[in-house]
């Protein structure tokens, strides 16, 4: 019997499609902005357990993923015998594409994987990774920009430039002379010359099912790119919008996770730019809202029946580089001091408690180190602190710390540099400040590892 999700939880959807068992998930490759997007979205879920793959070069996901796999470029020679034996050794059942060529390339292979590709059937994802296909295929039922067959038709500037097949921005410039499109059409023979189009753009964040067809389309505008790549967006409601989705939708037959990308022209009128089978890394913004497109488009996959409801308002969404860490600092009990470390200007310091809960999480014992003038008791009690401690230590002597600093493998936390200096002078322990523990909190996952099955035969 078929369920219902309604997308404000993880959780829920889970228990209604009454799957208990676990679903195993490879992204690939997942060092993308739109593997990482699918991490943020999953990471957390009931039952999801997630894998990452790709090149072996150094890339984010090997941060982030608590298993990465080497898996060669879709481009080169060998990659789906290195999938199918992964997929085959970790017993996955779903593989998500995170990147154009990736989704072109496992949609045309999906016979041959035994996964589910995740995305949309093969003459969608062909016809969409070609934008010259895509507007042949959609120029009947929505507006997209002129194409222009040569250079001698471009009769006035400017024009627009752009790879057929490309993603991001790259490749892409806006032509104002002749002598400017000659030079970029030697750079790229499969370069096409569109219409440029000066308004606002626009990227439309959707989702269909193969039995009920459109279930989302929410639009949000791309006020600030880098590499093409959409750094500060902010959704908002534009009329006709779920009328083009749906004609989109309907004529590429899409499946999951989708969005596609408009700008405006000179008149203002919407023009269609590109459409992509996949997930979109600035997703985010729907998904912050109750859209969790990962997950839907899994469920989606299994034939689940879906219902998908947000919460009312608008989202911006600013994004930037975000540091994760790698170290060799081992640790196995944590002494935290309170005032001015835990306890910060009247407020619980978040990210210290964010480390305290990683290593309750993780077993490891947390001790306070305090010498807190007033009535410690209170204090804890005010701030709701009570219970988080294995054990509590309340110097009122006088006595340095590091005499009470008893057990092996610890660090210590404190705001005072002279603190951390006895303490690192005697007990020869690491020793932090709050600024200090973004390397402890951000670091890579526990238990990340890298597997690369080739070399190791």
């Amino acid at each position: 019997m078929a369920s219902t999700y309604h997308a404000t939880g993880g959780d829920e959807v889970l228990k209604q499609a009454d799957v208990l068992c676990e679903r195993r998930v490879l992204v690939f490759p997942a060092g993308t902005e739109i593997g990482m997007e699918i991490f943020a979205a999953l990471r957390g879920c009931r039952n999801i357990k997630l894998f990452g793959a790709g090149d072996d070069v150094s890339n984010h996901a090997r941060f982030a993923y608590r298993e990465y796999y080497v898996v060669r470029n879709v481009h080169l020679d060998g990659w789906l015998e290195d999938l199918i034996s992964i997929c085959a050794r970790l017993q996955i059942g779903y593989i998500f594409p995170a990147h154009d060529d990736a989704v072109v390339a496992l949609s045309e292979a999906r016979e041959h994987i035994g996964a589910v590709i995740v995305t949309s059937p093969p003459d969608a994802c062909l016809t969409t990774r070609s934008k010259s296909q895509t507007y042949r295929k959609l120029g009947k039922i929505l507006p997209v920009p002129r194409i222009y067959n040569s250079a001698s038709e471009v009769m006035s500037y400017p024009v627009f430039v752009k790879p057929d097949r490309g993603q991001g921005s790259r490749g892409a410039q806006r032509i104002d002379s002749n002598e400017q499109l000659e030079v970029a059409l030697k750079v790229d023979e499969e370069m096409i010359i569109c219409d440029y189009l000066s308004g606002d753009e626009y990227t439309v964040d959707c989702l269909s099912s193969a039995q009920q067809g459109l279930l989302f389309a929410g639009a949000r505008q791309r006020r600030r790119t880098r590499n093409g790549i959409s750094v500060n967006t902010i959704t908002e409601n534009i009329p006709g919008i779920w009328e083009m989705a749906s004609k989109i939708s309907n004529e590429l037959t899409l499946r999951g996770a989708w969005f596609f990308q408009l700008k405006r022209d000179t008149a203002g009128t919407l023009t269609l730019l590109e459409v992509a089978p996949r997930v979109a890394g600035a997703m985010a913004a729907h998904r912050v809202s109750g859209v969790n497109f990962p997950l839907l488009s899994i469920l989606e996959q299994d034939g689940i029946l879906l219902k998908v409801t947000i919460n009312p308002g608008t989202v911006e969404l600013d994004r930037s580089l975000r540091n994760r860490y790698l170290h060799d600092i081992q640790f196995t009990t944590v002494y935290v001091d309170l005032d001015d470390t835990l306890i910060c200007n009247d407020e619980v310091n978040l990210d210290v408690l964010r480390l305290l809960y990683s290593c309750i999480n993780r077993r490891k014992p947390v001790i306070l180190l305090t010498r807190h003038q007033g009535d410690l008791t209170s204090t804890l009690q005010k701030y709701r602190l009570t219970s988080i401690f294995d054990e509590v230590i309340h110097i009122r002597d006088g006595t340095p710390k590091s005499a009470h600093i008893m057990r092996s493998g610890a660090i210590f936390i404190d705001d005072s540099f002279t603190e951390r200096a006895e303490v690192a002078r005697v007990c020869g322990i690491p020793t932090f400040d709050a600024s200090m523990l973004e390397m402890l909190i951000e670091q890579a996952e526990p238990l990340n590892t890298v597997v690369d099955w080739n070399k190791s035969i």
